[in-house]
């Protein structure tokens, strides 16, 4: 019986667990491919900085203008407080001297009913009846009148306050949105940089300190000598190449973009307003043929980034937080417009 038992067939199924376990090394090995994809190099890691950065400049110039709005707001707030102060203490010496007149007429000979009617009750109301005014003397009309006019100035005045009020609360809450986008955004790319190996990082500072001193140079050849207001905006920015760039910053130690171009001008004695979205109008607008060194250089369709124009094609601006301030050449930004200052 034993002689027709079919042999065993050891190698084939060796073989066959052999080439299972091989397929599912494989298996693992692409899934592994899959889960974990290649490590961006230094120049994609570089690119997609470059696009944060830019993104949070457009928030920085957004808080920019919120927080000038916010400085208004609060300015006008507060003068529209104090007239509600000085309005109220005017209704009471005036209400002061109808009261006056109400009791030497009483002393006199008896207070007239419509002025004790006035004096006790509301005013507004009680006066809306013509035939109360007819009751009362010249002087008391008068005063009646003024305290009536008083009274409405005041309301309006509060009315006015109040709106102002809630276009700060608004006005507050935008600014604590766009420092938490930029903010957001910086963090980003600073988490991107930090994937990069110190050979990669180290390679990527001597790319751009290269980059930074060729356009130096080419700047310092081309260089024509500026005049006027723009001329001297122009060499006060020149004094803080290589400083810091920082979200919101005016100086004189670090910047932001439109922060730069405002500090030049008032080293100028010149004022221009703070944010990118409205330099724009601080002047008359011209294009590229026409710039002069010193007038201000407006990149990107939502106009939000700025800078000087240095001549010989260049501009010096706050770049961003890696370059800081610095020259670069006007076609590395999609230029819009030039503004020159009035």
């Amino acid at each position: 019986m034993a002689s027709h038992r079919r042999p065993k067939q050891p190698t084939r199924t060796r073989v066959t667990v052999l080439t299972a376990t091989a397929a599912a090394a494989v298996a693992l090995s692409a899934h592994g491919a899959s889960a974990a994809p290649a490590q961006p190099s230094k120049d994609e890691v570089k690119s997609k900085v470059d696009a944060l950065y830019e993104e949070a400049e457009q928030a920085t110039e957004k808080f920019n203008g919120a927080k000038e709005r916010q400085e208004t707001l609060e300015k006008e707030i507060g003068q529209l407080q104090d007239a509600v102060a000085r309005g109220q203490d005017e209704l009471n010496q005036l209400r002061g001297t109808l009261g006056s007149m109400a009791s030497a007429q009483y002393r006199t000979g008896g207070m007239d009913q419509s002025v004790a009617l006035f004096l006790s009750g509301d005013p507004e109301t009680y006066l809306d009846k013509a035939s109360t005014l007819e009751q009362l003397s010249g002087k008391q009309v008068e005063a009646v009148q003024k305290i009536q006019a008083k009274q409405r100035s005041l309301a309006q005045k509060r009315q006015e306050a109040a709106g102002k009020l809630a276009d700060l609360d608004a006005t507050r809450k935008e600014l604590g949105e766009k420092k938490k986008a930029s903010q957001d955004k910086l963090a980003e790319a600073q988490a991107l940089l930090n994937t990069l190996t110190a050979q990669e990082r180290t390679a990527l500072r001597d790319d751009e300190s290269r980059a930074s001193r060729s356009d130096s140079d080419r700047a310092d050849l081309g260089n024509v000598k500026a005049s006027g207001r723009a001329g001297a905006a122009l060499a006060a920015a020149k004094t803080k190449l290589g400083s810091a760039y920082v979200s919101g910053a005016t100086g004189p130690s670090a910047f932001d973009c439109s922060g730069l171009t405002q500090w030049a001008y008032k080293q100028a004695n010149v004022s221009i307003s703070r944010t990118t979205f409205t330099q724009v109008n601080d002047g008359t607008r011209i294009g590229q043929s026409q710039l002069q060194p010193g007038d201000l250089v407006f990149f990107y369709s939502d106009l939000h980034h700025v800078g000087l124009y240095a001549g010989n094609g260049m501009v010096l601006h706050a770049s961003n937080p890696r370059g800081g301030v610095k020259y670069e050449a006007i076609g590395n930004m999609p230029f819009q417009f030039g503004v020159r200052v009035g």
